[in-house]
């Protein structure tokens, strides 16, 4: 049903069009004799993934003011090296209106972080974002709270700028205004607001993020010898939250997709024992491998997300694998319905059909 929304289905479109521009796809389509051998084909793939588990998985972050005016971030969902340690801090940080470099972010520990189904089904930023960003909100309130009453005014009276909070017109003439850090200082005696905030969530959707991916082979018509040449993707992850991080984790998930499709492959002897138990023998791509990688996004706006984003994590994987074998089909006119398209695959494809 999401997929099926207007606007949803126009984001793929975007991606399309985006990605088909940025490639000349239309002077390279479908194949080019290169007169030496060889030929260059081009190929697309079109991918929709998810953005957590619906009404399963649980996102949770914990904030507490520190008693010189910065903040802790406890989380559940471990950075696997996917940045989310700075993608969340960055959530809270706009929140509460202060550099990224005031929070601190406790990785995952499961004897002392609040609940988290972990990091996995693309649902880090999308769903343990939002609780953060939840929970920066309900900390905001519980600052202006406490500085109303030690301002000895009404908690309506008062706004929080992320370093004082100070009185409006409804207050009077005369502005009042205490810093941050004082606030913090005075909720460790004799006030029972707290200046610590736990938030979790659950998702009822799991809005999709969309791509497409093109690219543009090589192959050597006398061997089935595969190079990849150009690839150019398009992305819609709603509002990236990170575009730096946003981009270098769709270039890596393009890489191993790119090995997926071509290269790796474990196997087994008959008695169950793996072949190729090293990166001796079990190919993974290079920066080398991969050709000139272009990344674009498509950005649209997720209502239920942290500021608009959606995930981004699995997605990116997703294009290589069905491009790769288009472009194979373009250049060669068999289909390989099994991966890894090898250059033994391919060869054997070529020969059968002449």
């Amino acid at each position: 049903a999401y997929f099926g929304e207007t606007a949803n289905a126009c984001a793929l479109d975007r991606c399309i069009e985006h990605c088909a521009d940025n490639f000349h796809w239309k002077e390279k389509y479908p194949v080019r004799d290169m007169g030496n051998g060889k030929v260059r084909s081009v190929g697309m793939g079109m991918a929709m993934q998810g953005s957590a588990i619906t009404a399963m998985d649980v996102g949770s972050a914990r904030l507490k003011v520190n008693d010189e005016g910065f903040y802790t971030l406890s989380l559940g969902a471990a950075d696997m090296g996917t940045g989310c340690d700075t993608i969340l801090a960055q959530i809270a940080a706009e929140v509460l209106e202060c550099p990224i470099d005031a929070i601190t972010v406790l990785g995952a520990d499961t004897d002392s972080s609040p609940y988290d189904s972990g990091s996995y089904a693309s649902s880090t930023t999308y769903l343990t974002g939002k609780a953060t960003e939840r929970c920066a909100l309900r900390l905001r309130e519980q600052i202006c709270k406490l500085g109303a009453e030690l301002l000895g005014v009404p908690a309506d009276a008062v706004e929080f700028d992320g370093k004082e909070v100070f009185t409006t017109e409804k207050a009077g003439d005369e502005t009042k205004k205490i810093a941050l850090a004082d606030i913090a200082t005075a909720s460790m005696y004799g006030h029972e607001i707290p200046l610590e905030v736990t938030e979790s969530r659950t998702a009822h959707i799991s809005p999709p993020p969309f791509m497409a991916g093109a690219v543009e082979l090589e192959i050597d018509m006398e061997t089935g010898e595969t190079s990849v040449i150009n690839y150019a993707a398009a992305v819609d992850c709603g509002t990236p939250i990170n575009p730096n991080l946003a981009r270098v984790q769709t270039e890596g998930g393009i890489a191993q997709g790119i090995g997926m499709a071509l290269w790796e492959d474990v196997q087994y002897t008959d008695k169950g024992k793996i072949r190729n138990n090293s990166f001796m023998q079990y190919k993974i791509p290079t920066r080398l491998d991969l050709g000139r990688l272009r990344v674009e996004f498509e950005s649209s706006y997720e209502q239920s997300g942290p500021f608009g984003a959606k995930s981004i994590g699995e997605i990116v994987i997703n294009t290589p694998s069905p491009a790769i074998a288009n472009a194979v089909y373009n250049a060669v006119g068999v289909r390989i319905r099994e991966l890894p398209i090898t250059d033994e695959k391919i060869f054997m494809g070529i020969m059968g059909g002449r």
